[in-house]
């Protein structure tokens, strides 16, 4: 698979390229970019298979360039220094990133994933709707990218009822009554719901407060759902999930 490594640091560039050739030598690096405008005559010059695309390129970012592409055709993998708003978009929109200093585990797992995306042919969906997403400019993101084997489901964050967690998979309650098996563990949607004011109310349930009917005291405290689903309150959690409810 052809890659392009864009960033505005060498030496980023040079240790990224070392790791690839160590850990991913299906890679193969046909050209870097240091900035937005070489990035793009070049994504054009060699139609890549991937992009590791730094969030921050200068004075721009790597979604400027993103949206200067007409097609995307390609995977992208962001490689970032920071956990900030912009990587809150990547999370919802389902791709991957990479935290620097990159961890070749964490790597190798981007570089899999890519490579699956790219063999169902449903690569490019997701990058235009994190682009969308950005546009907003909305403080709460109002929509979920759920990946599936062969579709990625888009979801309102408001029709998500619960999560429930299911080995390392995570299983999303909608409030049509769907369901939806999603691999990945429930710790990642909780991480990235909790903003969205989610209540981790137990090790194994995720839950909208909007879908909470009341608290029922049998078994020390339990969640009774508008659609009549119980969800058990783990003890550690009880003063924090009824502080939240009575705000």
């Amino acid at each position: 698979m052809r890659a392009i490594l864009i960033d505005d640091e060498l030496s980023n560039v040079e240790n990224l390229q070392l790791l690839l050739a160590k850990y991913c030598p299906a890679i193969k690096v046909v050209a870097t970019a240091n900035n937005v405008n070489n990035a793009f005559d070049k994504i054009n010059l060699y139609s890549p298979d991937i992009l590791f695309l730094d969030i921050q390129i200068g004075k721009h970012t790597g979604f400027d360039l993103l949206n200067l592409l007409k097609e995307k055709t390609f995977e992208v993998i962001f490689v970032t220094a920071y956990d900030n708003y912009g990587i809150q978009a990547v999370k919802f929109a389902a791709l991957d990133y990479l935290l620097k200093p990159v961890d070749p585990d964490e790597l190798i797992a981007a570089v899999v994933k890519a490579e699956t995306r790219i063999a169902s042919k449903i690569n490019g969906e997701q990058v235009n709707f994190l682009l969308n997403q950005i546009k907003l400019k909305e403080p709460a993101i109002s929509k979920i990218a759920l990946p599936q084997q062969h579709e990625i489901r888009y979801i309102s964050v408001d029709e998500i009822v619960r999560c429930v967690a299911d080995n390392t998979y995570t299983l999303f309650h909608l409030s049509n009554g769907e369901k939806i098996l999603i691999s990945r563990p429930l710790k990642e949607y909780a991480d990235l719901l909790k903003p969205q004011g989610f209540l981790r109310a137990h090790q194994s349930h995720l839950v909208n407060p909007k879908f909470v009917k009341s608290w029922l005291k049998e078994d020390g405290g339990t969640l009774l759902m508008i659609n009549a689903d119980k969800i058990p309150v783990s003890k550690p959690n009880r003063e924090m999930v009824k502080a939240i409810l009575r705000s």
